[in-house]
């Protein structure tokens, strides 16, 4: 289960931030998750779980926002979304594209914390 190498480092990248600024405490880690990341985002919240345990961010939670696949269609010059990562075509016409505009995030993209 690599989620929860991953949610060490989240940890320690939000407990790195809060010493930065003085030792405050950390209520929420906003993380930006694309399913094709490789993580699974039930998984990483169980690993968040015991990551966080015995550290300076124990009482924060784990956010996390789901970013959606889009491609970008080479036929039709537009960037879509598409329903599944199984199938990459464009929704309008029809054509295959490998050109992954976003859905591979895996980021930590802001931090609630209270001064």
């Amino acid at each position: 289960m690599h989620e929860l190498s991953i949610a060490l480092s989240i940890v320690d990248i939000a407990g790195e931030e809060s010493d930065r600024r003085g030792g405050v405490a950390v209520l929420a880690v906003h993380v930006k998750l694309g399913p094709l990341s490789g993580v699974v985002k039930e998984a990483l919240t169980s690993a968040y779980e015991l990551a966080r345990e015995g550290s300076p961010v124990a009482q924060s939670r784990l956010v996390i926002e789901e970013a959606p696949l889009v491609i970008r269609c080479a036929q039709c010059e537009t960037e879509e979304p598409v329903p599944s990562v199984y199938d990459l075509r464009c929704p309008h016409c029809g054509t295959p594209s490998a050109d992954v505009v976003s859905g591979r995030e895996l980021e930590v993209t802001a931090m609630e914390i209270q001064e």
